[in-house]
C-alpha cells in the first residue's frame, strides 16, 4: 500500500522510528508504530454507518505498521453499538483490533467516557453534536478524527475555531472527513491549479444533485428526542440540512482551489416536493451564488428529489483554461490533460495521513479549513432560508444557536419548522 507520493506505510514506519527523539521531546504524542510495545487506544463516538466505516478505515490504514485497537465506543442507542461491533468484528481489517470489553457507553453524555479512556477519539455523531464533542476532545489533549461537517450554526463554528487554536498549542493531530483533501487525483489537480495551470480563477460551479436521501417515519412510543435522533438528517439542529451535511464536500473543493472563503452568499431553495412529515425541516433543493475575493463567483447547487438526474462535480474556470471533476480533466491552450484516478481509497488515505502526521511529529490540524468550509455551507443555508444576502461576518457572528437547551430523552422538543424565504428572520 502506498501513500500519496508512492511511499509505503512501511516507509512511514521507518521514518517514524528515526523520529523517536522528536516524540520524546513532544511528550504528549505517544509512539504508535508497529515496533512499539504501546497500543494506541481508539475511541468511537457515534456508531452508525459512518462511524463503523471510519473505524474500519483506520484499522485498514494501520495495517502492520501501527498497534491500534478499538478500545471504547459510545452512542445514544445501545442497539447501534451492538450492530457496529458485530460488523467490525467480522471485518477483515479489524481482526484482532477490537478490545472493547465492557467499555460500551450509552447515552447523550457517553462521549466523555470515551474521551477519558482513549488516545485517539473518532467523532461520527450527527453534526449538531460535533462542536461540543470537538471542544471536549481537544480540552482533554487527545488526537482527533472528526467527520464533516463540524457544526450546524455560527455559535458551533466559533467553538470549533477556538478548539483549532487550542489544538495548535497542544500539538494535537486533527483530521476531518473531507476525504477529497486526501484523494490523489484531487491533490494533484489542486497542486497544478495552485501552480497556475489554468491561470487566475474567475468562476467555479459545484454540484451535489441526486435522488432522495433516507427519511424515517415516527414510530409509536418514540419521544421527541428519540424520533429526532433517529431521523436526524431532517432536523436543522442535528444535520444543518443537506447543503451543510453533504454539499460541504464540493464547497470545500471550491475553497481549496480558490485559497479563500467566500465573502457573501445569495441563495434560494425550498421544500417543493418532499413535504411528508418525515422530511422534517429539510429543503429538497438549494441554489447559491457565492462571492469570493477578487470578484470570483461560485455557483452552488444541491438537490435531493426522487426521479431527478444525479450530478456530483466541481468545475473551475481560469484565465488560461479550466478543470473539472469527475475525470480530473484540464483544458488549456497547451491541450487536454487528465489526472490519473485510482490510488488508495481516500477514506483510508486520510487515516494513513493522520497516523503518519503523529508519528513524524508534524501533526496535521485540519480544523480551521473544515470549519471554514462548513461555515460556507451554513451561510448558503441561511441565505436560502431567509431570502437575504448573507455575509461571512453575519454567518460567523450569528446568535442563532440551534442546539436544544434540554438535552435528554423525554424532553419536549419543537416540531419541524420549515423555513419560508421572506418570512424566516435572519438572526
Amino acid at each position: 500500500m502506498t501513500g500519496p507520493k508512492g511511499s509505503s506505510r512501511r516507509t512511514f514506519f521507518k521514518t517514524g522510528a528515526a523520529a523517536a527523539g522528536t516524540f520524546a521531546a513532544l511528550g504528549n504524542l505517544p509512539m504508535v508504530h508497529g515496533s512499539s510495545s504501546n497500543t494506541w487506544k481508539l475511541g468511537l463516538v457515534g456508531c452508525g454507518g459512518r462511524g463503523r466505516g471510519a473505524a474500519e478505515n483506520i484499522c485498514e490504514a494501520a495495517g502492520t505498521s501501527y498497534s491500534v485497537k478499538l478500545h471504547a465506543v459510545a452512542d445514544a442507542f445501545e442497539s447501534r453499538i451492538n450492530d457496529a461491533l458485530g460488523y467490525l468484528e467480522g471485518a477483515e481489517p479489524c481482526k484482532g483490533r477490537i478490545d472493547v470489553g465492557d467499555r460500551k457507553f450509552v447515552g447523550l453524555d457517553a462521549f466523555q467516557k470515551v474521551i477519558d479512556s482513549c488516545d485517539i477519539v473518532m467523532l461520527a455523531t450527527p453534526p449538531g453534536f460535533r462542536p461540543q464533542h470537538i471542544e471536549a476532545t481537544i480540552k482533554a489533549g487527545k488526537h482527533l478524527f472528526t467527520e464533516k461537517p463540524v457544526a450546524v450554526d455560527g455559535p458551533g463554528i466559533r467553538k470549533v475555531l477556538a478548539a483549532y487554536e487550542e489544538a495548535k498549542k497542544k500539538n494535537l493531530a486533527v483530521v476531518a472527513g473531507t476525504q477529497r483533501r486526501h484523494q490523489d487525483p484531487y491533490v494533484e489537480s489542486m497542486k497544478l491549479i495552485h501552480d497556475g495551470a489554468i491561470g487566475d480563477i474567475q468562476f467555479a460551479r459545484v454540484y451535489w444533485n441526486q435522488g432522495n436521501i433516507w427519511a424515517v417515519k415516527r414510530e409509536e412510543g418514540w419521544d421527541d428526542m428519540t424520533y429526532q435522533l433517529r431521523n436526524w438528517y431532517h432536523f436543522t439542529w442535528l444535520c444543518g440540512d443537506s447543503i451543510v451535511e453533504q454539499h460541504v464536500h464540493n464547497l470545500d473543493v471550491a475553497n481549496w482551489a480558490i485559497g479563500a472563503h467566500p465573502l457573501s452568499a445569495y441563495g434560494t431553495g425550498g421544500q417543493q416536493v418532499n413535504r411528508a412529515p418525515e422530511w422534517g425541516e429539510s429543503f429538497d433543493h438549494f441554489s447559491v451564488d457565492y462571492e469570493y475575493p477578487n470578484g470570483v463567483h461560485v455557483l452552488s447547487q444541491n438537490r435531493q428529489i426522487a426521479g431527478t438526474d444525479s450530478d456530483v462535480n466541481e468545475y473551475i474556470v481560469g484565465t488560461k483554461g479550466k478543470w473539472q471533476s469527475p475525470g480530473y480533466r484540464f483544458e488549456t491552450p497547451d491541450g487536454k490533460t487528465r489526472i490519473k484516478g485510482g490510488g488508495i481509497n481516500p477514506y483510508v488515505q486520510e487515516h494513513i495521513d493522520f497516523l503518519q502526521s503523529i508519528e513524524t511529529g508534524k501533526p496535521l490540524n485540519e480544523l480551521k479549513q473544515v470549519a471554514e468550509s462548513t461555515l460556507t455551507a451554513i451561510m448558503g443555508r441561511m441565505s436560502a432560508y431567509t431570502g437575504k444576502r448573507v455575509t461571512w461576518e453575519q454567518a460567523l457572528e450569528s446568535t442563532l444557536d440551534t442546539f436544544p437547551k434540554e438535552l435528554q430523552f423525554g424532553a419536549k422538543l419543537p416540531g419541524p419548522v420549515v423555513a419560508v424565504p421572506g418570512q424566516t428572520e435572519l438572526i
